[in-house]
């Protein structure tokens, strides 16, 4: 059994404008120990999935339908006080502003123990010490360097305390969002190499949200397309980066250098994301796609499964 599944998944927004559907009719599932990125353009939806799993969309935000089954548990139906009992016990989140994330008038080891305590509030002063020692060396943080404060770290080194405290009270699934926006890239290069030694270290299964395609297949063993609110493509790594089907996904593949400049011709799209508020009828990308028919533009398309792990919605896939 798949360690979360989720199952139609609808996201919604109440706005001045009107009800903006920001994830429509979503599946998707993982297993333990496995890693699923998420990617795709800014709005496109991949953050607030992310969101809703943690149960912390904002007042505006609600899931409007489907199922969020965490070891057959259906997140989606607890209340908000047993949804507390989940976060950061059996799911934690990885935030994009590390700096955002830490309290700047309390020391960085004091934020780290207080995740735990949170969850486990009898836990001595002695074991308290030695998870958070513990904690830091996982995350390559000197010891020397508990007592500072937030303002004394450099953003790798902020992005790491954020990292300790996700994994603060050992969950089984770690959702990382952006974890290294603003980060340059040597930095990044690091961060992203900590992720994927603690992911196999731990045995923790990762959802790793990002913009960027090949970011993604350096950490995960899977990869989910996301284009206005619904996923466009999904498969293993190789699966999506091999043999792309979504003219989206192509797009994508095509806009990220290599130094030996091994990489798809560059593709030339026109045209805009849709309005998720009156969402077109048919497929969402068919002004940008050169590959659209008649067809695209009123029917809605179907999901294609290439293999049994590989499917994208479109209506002109072969």
């Amino acid at each position: 059994m798949a360690l979360i599944s989720v199952e139609n998944l609808c996201v919604s927004y109440e706005t001045k404008n009107g009800l903006l559907k920001a994830v429509d009719d979503i599946s998707f599932r993982l297993e333990e120990g496995r890693s699923l990125g998420f990617v795709g353009e800014s709005g496109c939806g991949k953050t607030t999935v992310g969101m809703a799993l943690m149960g912390l969309l904002p007042e505006n935000g609600k899931v409007a339908r489907g199922r969020i089954l965490y070891k057959g548990r259906d997140l989606a139906q607890l209340s908000n006080e047993d949804m507390r009992a989940v976060r950061w016990n059996e799911i934690a989140m990885i935030f994009q502003a590390a700096m955002n994330a830490l309290n700047p008038v309390h020391r960085v080891h004091e934020q780290v123990g207080e995740a735990i305590l949170a969850h486990h509030p009898h836990t001595p002063q002695a074991e308290l010490q030695k998870r958070v020692e513990a904690l830091f060396d996982l995350v390559e943080i000197p010891r020397e360097r508990m007592q500072d404060y937030p303002h004394q770290f450099s953003g790798g080194m902020k992005q790491r305390a954020v990292i300790a405290m996700a994994l603060a009270c050992e969950p089984r699934l770690v959702i990382a969002d952006e974890p290294t926006t603003a980060l340059d890239v040597v930095v990044q290069d690091q961060i992203l190499h900590e992720i994927k030694t603690i992911q196999q270290q731990m045995n923790i299964s990762l959802i790793f949200i990002s913009h960027d395609i090949a970011v993604v297949a350096d950490v995960c063993h899977d990869i989910a397309v996301m284009f206005a609110g619904q996923i466009v493509e999904s498969g293993s790594r190789e699966e999506v980066f091999e043999t792309p089907i979504h003219p989206y996904t192509r797009l994508l593949l095509s806009s990220y250098l290599t130094l030996d400049g091994d990489r798809p011709e560059p593709l030339a799209f026109s045209g805009r994301s849709p309005n998720l508020i009156n969402a077109p009828a048919g497929c969402r990308f068919y002004d940008q796609c050169p590959q659209a028919s008649s067809t695209c533009e009123n029917s809605a398309p179907e999901y294609r499964q290439i293999s049994p792990t590989h499917r994208a919605l479109c209506s002109v896939v072969p």
